[in-house]
């Protein structure tokens, strides 16, 4: 037995991390299959699309016609042009998702000089039904719409003229109420009102404020434009928010003899018709020409029979192995990881880099991400004709199949680490029960061990002093603290006698020689030097039997006799008896005028009152008296003492009945704050407590000591302690 006593356990350090390489079991099953097949899938759906690419590619080598119904250049034309969006535009005043390639075709309008105000910078984009339109506007001063005015103005605003599907005008204006969404009204002739008062929903729109104007995005839908496409935008400049006068007009000019421009969207009907049947499920087929223009489309590579709930699950399952797939890589094959080629999400733009090369005659393809629950794999052959290319055909196939097998595998994976961590983590809910049960009964040990006042109540500790861990180490260090402040306390409890018995002999010599030098010289006997060395030496001796008094006060208060004493009567005399040992005070007493008993020591509880009323001396105002109460409740009695005079300090009632604690100031160096210990001492040894605080007008201060009581028959149940502080 012995020897396993010896036996120390391993550091809390060492339990933590052989618990914790247990989790190092989670990610290694199955992993490397998982890698091999998805690398497996990936290719073989890439291979399947770029053959289908080249088959539909093959239906257009040689047919330059079907790519001559547009220009080959923008440029060659006045028109408007509304350049096809690959991704879905969120309205929020930024060109980064309208893609790389059409943020260089922005087409300026106004001033040749590109910092006037007015000045503005358009695109034009579509997708799904509806014109994008992007506006970077030139304007320090920006002017935002009064909701208090019925005008609409009389503040900077954009203005849409088109010809309607019926063949008439159309007037809307887009109204900046201020940074963020903006409103929509149809027209007057005058553009001075809305036509109905009511806005468009369909026409919404988002308002950025810059540096040196405005950034606003908006769509409207394309079949509110007729057959003709007459389509033309205006900026109206206002630039004073008090007269709010029309400062400048810039508008879109078309060429003579057209009232507004020709809105032209660049889709061919001929080749659409061609690949309008080629399209299935989850793949979109794009024509393309060698300006990268988007001549026709068919199908859509988001898959739209997935609920809601299902996605975001997907997704969270997607990012959780996206960003544990690097780590447990490394784990297993102890290489970094890096996405097979063709395999990977392609990076921003490599959807148009990947168009570039097609162009270029080079087959390629690449897997993106379209949205954060769809992902494809693009496929991009090229369209030759007499040795050269002129357009590329694009399939993109929505690879959730393969992601699904991925999730499956996944999900097995995640099910098992749920279940090692679950046990993982029930080993360290019981380990870290027992660790925090040993160091609560450690704390409370160790708090047991020393008072409220700080005085040590044992000098050793009993729990875990024999463990081996750092709790063990640390019971150990307390212990052994406690010993060493057991031995300090001793020593200085036991100075007070040692030092009056130390002083006491040569105050005895020295008082006994002050004696004889007075009767020896009687000339010196009335002598002042003489008399404040006599007044030293008494001094001396009080300070020195106040501080062996205040040493064996506890001591002796545990072989004090108590006895059943009336409060009432013990109050009186002690009061008459202060008014005639201190003529100079007025000293006023109120009892309840009836006797109130208490198992006391009355010689102890007349100490305790004499070191309050030499406080209440020292610190009343001369011209108020000193007020001592004594009020009852069941089983309790208080004796209140209270004066005019000084208020206490902030925060110095917790320290206020402490030993060697003093709040006179230095002016008061022959006091060591022993006469409110010494009262504290009293106090609780008779099953009280005592508490000092400020009187509620602020014009003084009041000690308060409570008392057990000894139920007498003229007692009544019902009474309670309010005692008036006021000090008169």
């Amino acid at each position: 037995m012995k020897l396993f006593k010896t036996i120390r356990g391993p550091r809390l350090g060492t339990k933590l991390m052989l618990l914790g390489l247990t989790l190092l079991i989670v990610p290694l099953f199955g992993y490397r299959q998982l890698v091999e097949m998805e690398r497996l899938l990936i290719q073989g759906q890439s291979h399947a699309q770029l053959l289908t690419a080249e088959g539909i590619s093959t239906l257009f080598n040689g047919r330059e016609d079907l790519f001559n119904d547009l220009p080959v250049t923008i440029e060659d034309f006045e028109s408007l042009y509304a350049h096809p969006l690959q991704n879905p535009i969120r309205l929020d005043g930024d060109l980064a998702d309208w893609g790389e390639a059409l943020a260089s075709e922005l087409i300026p309008f106004g001033t040749d000089d590109p910092t006037a105000d007015g000045n503005f910078k358009l695109l034009l984009g579509e997708r799904g039904g509806q014109l994008h339109v992007y506006m970077d506007i030139r304007d320090p001063d920006a002017v935002y719409r009064d909701p208090d005015y019925l005008r609409l103005d009389n503040a900077d605003h954009v203005r849409l003229d088109f010809i309607r599907a019926d063949g008439e005008d159309g007037r809307i204006s887009i109204t900046f109420p201020g940074e963020g969404v903006t409103t929509a009204y149809p027209m007057s002739p005058d553009w001075r009102f809305a036509a109905d008062g009511s806005a468009i929903s369909a026409v919404q729109g988002f308002l950025k404020p810059t540096e040196n104007g405005h950034r606003l995005e908006f769509r409207l839908p394309l079949n509110l434009l007729g057959s003709s496409r007459y389509f033309g935008v205006s900026f109206v400049d206002v630039d004073d928010p008090d007269t709010r006068a029309i400062v400048r007009t810039t508008q879109t000019l078309p060429t003579a003899g057209k009232e507004s421009f020709n809105l032209v969207v660049l889709r061919s009907p001929e080749l659409l018709n061609i690949i309008q049947g080629l399209g299935y499920s989850g793949a979109r087929i794009l024509v393309i020409d060698a300006q990268k223009r988007v001549r026709a489309e068919a199908g859509t590579s988001m898959l739209i029979n997935r609920s809601e709930a299902d996605a975001r699950r997907f997704q969270i399952l997607r990012d959780l192995f996206n960003r544990v797939r690097p780590v447990i890589h490394f784990l297993t094959t102890f290489e970094e990881y890096v996405p097979p080629q063709g395999a990977g999400p392609a990076p921003d733009g490599a959807a148009d880099a990947a168009i570039a090369t097609s162009l270029a005659g080079n087959p390629i393809t690449i897997r993106r991400s379209l949205s954060e629950t769809d992902e494809v794999i693009m496929a991009a052959h090229p369209i030759v004709s007499r040795d050269s290319v002129i357009g590329t055909v694009v399939v993109e196939q929505n690879i959730d199949d393969i992601l699904s097998f991925q999730r499956s595998a996944l999900e097995q994976v995640v099910l098992l680490s749920v279940a090692s961590l679950f046990i993982v983590f029930i080993a360290l809910v019981a380990f870290a029960g027992r660790l925090a049960w040993r160091i609560r009964n450690l704390r409370r040990e160790a708090s047991r061990a020393i008072d409220e006042y700080g005085r040590l109540r044992t000098s050793f500790l009993e729990s875990e002093m024999t463990a081996g861990d750092e709790i063990g180490d640390l019971a150990r260090s307390v212990s052994n603290m406690l010993s060493k402040l057991h031995q300090h306390n001793t020593f200085l409890e036991n100075m007070p006698r040692t030092l009056r018995h130390e002083i006491n002999n040569p105050l005895n010599t020295l008082a006994t020689s002050l004696h004889n030098l007075a009767e020896e010289n009687p000339d010196v006997r009335d002598s002042k030097y003489l008399d404040s060395a006599r007044r030293g030496v008494t001094r001396i001796g009080s300070i020195v039997q106040n501080l062996a008094d205040a040493a064996n006060l506890e001591d002796s208060l545990e072989a004090e006799d108590m006895e059943v004493v009336d409060l009432d009567q013990l109050l009186q005399s002690y009061v008459a008896n202060c008014s005639v040992a201190h003529p100079d005070c007025d000293f006023v007493y109120r009892g309840p005028g009836r006797p109130v008993l208490a198992e006391v020591s009355d010689f102890r509880i007349e100490q305790l009152l004499d070191k309050i009323i030499d406080n209440a001396i020292d610190f009343h105002r001369s011209d108020s008296p000193i007020r001592v109460q004594l009020d009852t409740a069941r089983g309790a009695c208080q004796i209140t003492v209270a004066n005019r005079g000084p208020t206490l300090p902030d925060q110095s009632e917790g320290s206020l009945f402490d030993s060697m604690v003093s709040h006179r100031g230095p002016q008061n160096r022959l006091h060591f704050g022993l006469g409110l210990y010494v009262v504290r001492i009293i106090a609780e040894a008779h099953g009280g407590f005592v508490r000092a605080m400020n009187l509620t007008d602020g014009s003084g201060v009041a000690i308060m000591v409570q008392l057990p009581r000894v139920e007498s028959n003229t007692a009544t149940s019902q009474e309670r302690i309010v005692p008036d502080v006021r000090a008169g």
